[in-house]
């Protein structure tokens, strides 16, 4: 480019700057037609290539000298080309830019400074280039000039970037690891130490004051209680009518789906928090200790509470090898890291009719890194205290309900770290308690709900251990009726062939277990007695209850037993599952394994196979033919999550793929309003007829109608808008669409 002004470029950039004031001037009354819209959204993809440029040219005009006839010189030159290639690119930049701006998706302070440092970016570059080509453009002026413009370019960068990732996005790996204060479980808030930090991470980059995608910001209460364009995020007390939960379970490649599939994705437990807050009537005010003490959501807070605690402390052994954690990871087995960066274990072992002190010796190759052991509700004795005191660093270990008593913690006082230990619902004694707790030197809280202890007890030990925060209830006196815990089953399967001697027992010595199997409730007089000889045959629920005398009788339990006949040769899935919802695949529906409800234990999602979108296709071939006349299938339902049983079922039969007949086709009911997590057992009859091939075709729900309850408030009118058309969801506005999530983890033929 010579020094001459050159007449075309010029123009070039006097019609550019033109073209931009007019709608930065008229902003508020341009409406940009969706057939330029393509045009704005390119503005990420373009804007670096002016930056370099100018950046480019800035750095030769720094480093050249026009008055020498030199390289120096020729840098002068080379700077002026780049810098009109810059400034009009900036400009065709800062157009893009503004047709973007008029998508409704950014607003704010935000907003408005990268708007105009973007614009003043292009103005500068522009006058820099027309100034250029004068004689009297002293260099002085020239690196004034220049240096102006670099700090336009850092703001507008900043700017764009807080549009983008969010407020902070650059010193956020800096800040997320400066330490914040724990929150006391006893002051916490379900939303602002539960919600609140899941909405941050994964929702508020897209959703703030200064970018707000579909009109909707989580920056504050009042504004997520607004919603955005498409409506209020949430329906309090109804999670699977909410939208937040529906975008959050459509597929990954859905246009839909949030958080982008770019973005980093929400965890099942994070999931599962938003749904049970939701489900809670979704409080900003309840405090986590003013939900029930055996409420899902908040043994969730608990847990995740306790880990933040742990992860302010800095430990003085390495990471334990990753394939040996992965080794012992199972489906009863829970090992995590309490945080990323730290090499600390949390370890939680699940299902009492599979544990044995096997299970905690398994793990004695990372008995270092174990610093938090859970062990509720197993048949834990006080021998297998003998095997956890080889966790030398255990800071944690719950035992609640377990068998322990007094006299066999004594051995914990080998655990030199252990500051927490979680009793309730143990024989624990007040005598020789004392001593126990003596021993442990670094205790700082420990938990005696319902145990033997009384009031007056628990006070005495307050007082004696002041250092030490006793969380004691239920003020029991020895001499009045306790309450049994109900029975339980040791039946290592749930799933029979043919017949089954069913299991019951009772942890409490000369307890009596009456039943029943026709859907009554068991009393202590006319139901039999369970005598360890009961046989079914059938698929059979039976409904346990224990007595004993001088104690309150327990609450009804009921065991659901399932008879599968036969086993096909061969098992093929002809759709794809769900990612998250694998199980063993093909395998899932007769490894005679039944899968348990999810709130508290992260491994449950590893018994059921599911789907979302599409149909759950499966295929059985029989080497030799069979005579079938039912067919059931176990599923599971958890409003809260979008957990819902099929729309449909339907059994195909035949000699073979090219010849079937629909044989069966089984419709569970919709869950009501309020109903509480639950597995079922939905199953059809039919006349025996023999088959050699069977197809069950599953269909997942893909719309439900709102459920609302006789004694619910009706939902305030709302001003009727015009629907969007990009929603093309028939009846967009009189029914909530969502893909809903179909779990199954047996079937059962007979």
């Amino acid at each position: 480019m010579n020094n001459k002004y050159k007449f075309l470029p010029g123009q070039f950039l006097i019609a550019l700057n033109i073209f931009v004031l007019f709608l930065l001037i008229f902003s508020t009354h341009v409406v940009i037609p969706f057939w330029l819209q393509p045009i704005g959204r390119m503005h990420p993809a373009i804007i670096h290539f002016p930056i370099v440029l100018l950046i480019l040219s800035v750095v030769f005009e720094f480093l050249g000298d026009r008055n020498k006839e030199s390289t120096q010189a020729n840098l002068i030159k080379y700077s002026q080309t780049i810098l009109f290639a810059g400034a009009f690119l900036s400009g065709i930049t800062v157009v893009m830019g503004l047709f973007l701006s008029k998508e409704n998706t950014y607003e704010g302070d935000t907003l408005f400074w990268h708007k105009w440092t973007g614009s003043a970016i292009f103005f500068i570059s522009s006058i820099l280039f027309a100034l250029k080509s004068n004689i009297q453009f002293k260099r002085p002026i020239s690196l004034v000039s220049n240096t102006v413009l670099i700090i336009c370019i850092i703001s507008t960068g900043h700017y764009g970037g807080v549009l983008s990732h969010g407020e902070n996005f650059i010193l956020q790996p800096i800040l997320s690891n400066i330490k914040k204060p724990v929150v006391p479980i006893e002051k916490a808030v379900v939303f602002d130490d539960l919600v609140r930090p899941i909405l941050e991470q994964k929702c508020m980059s897209c959703h703030n004051l200064q970018k707000q995608k579909g009109e909707l910001s989580f920056a504050d209460t009042l504004s997520i209680l607004k919603g955005g364009k498409s409506g209020k995020v949430f329906i309090a007390g109804n999670p699977a009518l909410s939208l937040l939960l529906e975008r959050i379970h459509l597929p990954v490649d859905d246009e839909k789906h949030m958080p982008p599939s770019n973005k980093l994705q929400l965890t099942a437990e994070e999931i599962m928090i938003l749904g049970l807050w939701i489900k809670d009537q979704a409080s900003f005010t309840k405090k986590v200790i003013d939900l029930p003490s055996d409420d899902s959501l908040r043994m969730m807070a608990n847990a995740n509470l306790s880990q933040k605690d742990m992860q302010e402390e800095t430990f003085n052994f390495s990471a334990a090898d990753e394939k040996t954690i992965s080794r012992l990871n199972s489906n009863y087995c829970s090992i995590e890291h309490i945080s990323k960066v730290s090499p600390a274990l949390d370890v939680r072992i699940y299902n009492k009719e599979t544990y044995n002190v096997k299970q905690l010796q398994d793990l004695s190759d990372i008995k270092k890194q174990i610093i938090s052991l859970s062990l509720s509700k197993l048949p834990v004795t006080d021998e297998d205290l003998k095997t956890i005191v080889m966790f030398e660093n255990l800071q944690k270990l719950d035992l609640n309900f377990t068998n322990v008593t007094t006299s066999g913690l004594a051995i914990l006082s080998g655990l030199s770290n252990l500051q927490t230990i979680s009793l309730t619902g143990t024989k624990i004694q007040f005598q020789g308690l004392k001593d126990i707790i003596r021993g442990l030197k670094k205790a700082q809280k420990i938990t005696l709900w319902n145990t033997l202890l009384t009031s007056q007890e628990i006070e005495q030990l307050k007082h004696d251990f002041k250092q030490i925060n006793f969380i004691g209830g239920f003020s029991i006196d020895p001499n009045e009726q306790l309450k049994l815990n109900p029975p339980q089953v040791k039946n290592a399967s749930m799933v029979f062939n043919t017949s089954m001697s069913v299991d019951l027992y009772h942890p409490i010595n000369g307890t009596e277990i009456r039943y029943t199997t026709d859907g009554t409730d068991p009393d202590s007089i006319s139901s039999p007695v369970f005598n360890h000889k009961t046989i079914i045959t059938k698929n059979t629920t039976i409904k346990a209850k224990a007595f004993k005398k001088g104690w309150y009788s327990s609450d009804v339990v009921p065991f659901s037993f399932y008879k599968n006949t036969f086993i096909p040769d061969s098992v093929t899935i002809l759709s794809l599952l769900n990612g998250v919802h694998q199980a063993e695949g093909a395998q899932t529906f007769f490894n005679t394994k039944l899968g348990t409800i999810g709130a508290n234990n992260p491994a449950w999602a590893n018994f059921w196979a599911g789907t979302r979108k599409d149909d759950l296709e499966v295929e059985f071939l029989f080497e030799k033919p069979i005579s079938l006349s039912s067919f059931g299938f176990h599923y599971m339902i958890e409003e809260a999550t979008g957990i819902f049983p099929p729309a449909s079922v339907e059994v195909w039969g035949g000699e073979n793929a090219e010849k079937l007949k629909l044989i069966t086709k089984i419709s569970p009911a919709m869950p009501k309003p309020g109903d509480t997590p639950s597995l079922r057992l939905a199953e059809a009859s039919f006349k025996a007829r023999t088959f050699s091939y069977l197809k069950i075709i599953a269909k997942p729900f893909k719309r439900i109608k709102p459920i609302t309850k006789k004694n619910q408030k009706p939902a305030p009118k709302k001003d009727k808008k015009p629907v969007n058309p990009k929603d093309k969801r028939p009846d967009a506005k009189k029914d909530k669409y969502q893909t809903l999530l179909l779990l199954i983890d047996e079937m059962f033929l007979n």
